[in-house]
């Protein structure tokens, strides 16, 4: 798994548990879903996240850019 996906799954789940808290426990768990969400708003213009440090931090693999996918490329082909 990379960085990039475990990213969206740890979202996904707060954002999920937080709804269902809201409606079996406080409405104030409404504030913890907003602050998810604005913490992924932020990262798509600053392309800094607190979690991924943590997953990065953590060992998760990062996601190859377009430059790097020619390199695995030639290392898979040149491989015995």
């Amino acid at each position: 798994m990379t960085v990039e996906r475990a990213l969206r799954l740890i979202a996904g789940t707060f954002v999920l548990i937080s709804l269902i808290l809201a409606v079996f426990h406080s409405h104030y768990w409404l504030l913890f879903t907003a602050f998810v969400g604005l913490n992924l708003l932020q990262s798509a213009f600053t392309n800094w996240c607190p979690m991924m440090w943590v997953l990065k931090k953590s060992g998760v693999r990062p996601c190859l850019t377009q430059d790097e996918l020619p390199l695995v490329e030639r290392q898979k082909s040149t491989s015995p």
